[in-house]
């Protein structure tokens, strides 16, 4: 069993994908989501504070839940 419950998914009318979960209150984040749009970019907002985007062109940005952020780019598009 999953350790959230889904609140909410779907694509707009871009074509860009979310999705959004309930972590419940023990999470530092309880309310994450992710997204993912056309041009290869994704975000996502994680249950336990930190973040992560990538620009889906090799450079990305994770940012840890103390705050400190780390960019890398690689021009592959990897994490």
């Amino acid at each position: 069993m999953p350790d959230y419950t889904y609140k909410s998914s779907g694509t707009n009318s871009q074509g860009n994908h979310y999705c959004a979960r309930d972590y419940g209150s023990g999470a530092s984040n309880p309310n994450s989501y992710h997204y993912s749009n056309q041009d290869g970019s994704y975000y996502y907002s994680n249950s336990n504070g930190s973040t992560y985007y990538n620009n889906g062109a090799g450079s990305s940005t994770y940012t840890s839940p103390s705050g400190n952020s780390t960019s890398q780019s690689s021009g592959g598009g990897k994490k």
